[in-house]
């Protein structure tokens, strides 16, 4: 093989029944080679969008619904603080209320949950679960894994501990709630972004897995290593492995067993073209609508605390921000240099700069309460989070696009 070809994603051909993972170099194996080719899927047709010429802008190679998500998604966040600030009774409405015991009330009630969950679902019915231990069979694969792994639970959370005390030395309650958001990694979000980035959604599938396997050991741990122990925190942090096992389970568990199921029922009744040029179209851009919903219910449900407490909010936002754009820069900079293809670098990315709010703030809101410094920090989270990874998203495609990153 060569060089050339090593440096590039794998591209797999029409006949092939490997999945659509960018894991470099990979050798032949005589079990992917006679594969069936009924379980073979052209990634073309499942990431409408990838870019389909060199000389095709970022911004004409997305869908109407893609092309315009930042006006959408701006037009939803003023709708939501709207709604939380001028319509009696919404706020305290939109937060009522749990969903199976992780949805605490404040920023993800059962509204938020359900929007959650429809956003996941398209995205992870498009991963051929048929194929994914064909690729786990490379050793390639588990070397960037472990770059990932590393990233995640090394790399991320002190940074943010960093960021933390670096702009917030005198304010403890949102210092640890900070933290608290840099030890959650995410499991839902992430396949949003990767998806509007052209990523590759079978690898951060993987990856999400493994990260939610690991938030249920070590988010723990971790979280009192940090706060009671790093910081000496004077409100020492405790928590439940139930709470974040109970989080991992609903919000990654329900709608990757509804994917699974819906694929291998679909593909046993039908064909897996009509899956792909039918069922998956349809489906697809509900990820999107669920997205802008939740917006709306995240904004509509704290738009009233976030007006009334904006010096905090501005002082939260400020590490975040710089959480993001650093951590995504790093990881884009450094996948980059080591010859990664733009799909596997976009997911490594993504996967590495977002986090899991619903479980930070199920966290702080058990651990400190509602009303507190913490649950304030970890709710404006996903308030900027979407905005700055939106962002982000354009701007990692307008550089592939500038420098023919394939």
């Amino acid at each position: 093989m060569s060089s050339k070809t090593a440096d590039r994603d794998l591209d797999v051909p029409p006949d092939s029944a490997a999945p659509s993972l960018n894991i470099g170099p990979v050798p032949a194996h005589p079990d992917i080679d006679g594969a069936d080719k009924r379980t073979t899927t052209d990634v073309e047709k499942q990431e409408p969008l990838e870019p389909k010429a060199e000389n095709v802008s970022a911004f004409q190679s997305l869908g109407w619904l893609d092309r315009f998500l930042a006006l959408w998604i701006l037009l939803a966040i003023v709708v939501g603080i709207l709604i939380g600030n001028f319509v009696a009774g919404a706020e305290e409405a939109l937060q009522k209320g749990e969903f199976v015991g992780v949805s605490i009330p404040i920023g993800f009630s059962f509204p938020t949950a359900i929007g959650l969950l429809i956003m996941m679902y398209p995205i992870l019915c498009k991963v051929q679960y048929e194929t994914l231990h064909l690729a786990l069979r490379e050793k390639q694969l588990w070397i960037q894994i472990g770059f990932s792994i590393f990233l995640n639970w090394i790399i991320a959370p002190f940074l943010m501990l960093a960021l933390s005390w670096a702009f917030l030395p005198d304010e403890e309650g949102l210092r640890d709630g900070l933290i608290l958001v840099g030890l959650a990694r995410c499991i839902a979000m992430v396949l949003i972004w990767t998806g509007i980035a052209g990523g590759d959604n079978q690898y951060c599938a993987i990856l999400v897995a493994i990260n939610s396997i690991l938030q249920m050991v070590l988010y723990a741990p971790l979280a009192i290593l940090f706060i009671n122990i790093i910081s000496g925190s004077s409100q020492a942090v405790s928590v439940s492995y139930s709470t974040v096992a109970t989080s991992v389970a609903v919000f990654l568990g329900i709608p990757l067993g509804a994917a699974i199921i819906t694929r291998y029922a679909l593909l046993w009744f039908t064909s897996l073209e009509w899956y792909d040029n039918k069922f998956i179209k349809y489906l697809a851009p509900w990820s999107l609508i669920a997205l802008l919903y939740t917006i709306v219910i995240l904004f509509a449900s704290q738009g009233h605390r976030v007006v009334h407490q904006i010096v905090s909010v501005v002082r939260v936002a400020a590490p975040l921000i710089v959480y993001f754009v650093v951590i995504f820069g790093f990881t884009l900079l450094v996948t980059h240099k080591l010859g990664f293809g733009y799909k596997l670098s976009a997911t490594q990315s993504f996967t590495a700069a977002s986090n899991n709010f619903e479980l930070a703030i199920a966290v702080a809101v058990a651990t400190y309460g509602a009303n507190s410094d913490q649950a304030l920090a970890a709710t404006v989270g996903p308030l900027i989070e979407v905005p700055v990874l939106l962002g982000l998203v354009y701007l990692v495609r307008w550089v592939a696009n500038k420098r023919g990153w394939k």
